[in-house]
């Protein structure tokens, strides 16, 4: 499993995933997405993206919300991660977001904000996840 969505009274709350940490960042990153559009987003460009924080969950939190303000400012839907390195020691997370124009999807929901409100990243016998609750 790459995400679930966990029922939430107000907001949209997820847990990606992964055998990673890139891994459970890209599952976050696709999670967000979906909460916005549910249909299959093409690849049909890429935006090259550099995030830094003060711990995993900061780390977290400013890379979606580079999602947000992509998707806010210039219409661009996520559907893939490529290339991405994140620095554990340094907290700091590059990537190319491949995605396409939302001219062609029906948005049914529109993300406010990521929020801390139960946020956490961790690594569970072997398997990293992630909870993020987003502000809609």
């Amino acid at each position: 499993m790459k995400y679930e969505f966990i029922e939430h009274t107000a907001d949209v709350e997820f847990r990606a995933y992964g055998k990673t940490l890139m891994e459970v960042f890209t599952n976050a990153a696709i999670a967000t997405t979906k909460s916005i559009c549910e249909k299959e987003i093409k690849e049909d460009r890429g935006i090259k993206i550099e995030v830094e924080g003060r711990d995993l969950e900061s780390l977290l939190y400013n890379f979606l919300e580079e999602l947000i303000i992509l998707f806010d400012s210039e219409g661009f839907l996520v559907s893939n991660v490529k290339k991405m390195k994140i620095d554990e020691e340094e907290k700091t997370l590059s990537c190319v977001l491949i995605g396409d124009s939302e001219g062609s999807y029906e948005i049914f929901s529109h993300i406010k904000a990521i929020t801390y409100n139960e946020m956490f990243v961790r690594k569970e016998n072997g398997v990293w996840i992630c909870q993020v609750t987003l502000d809609v």
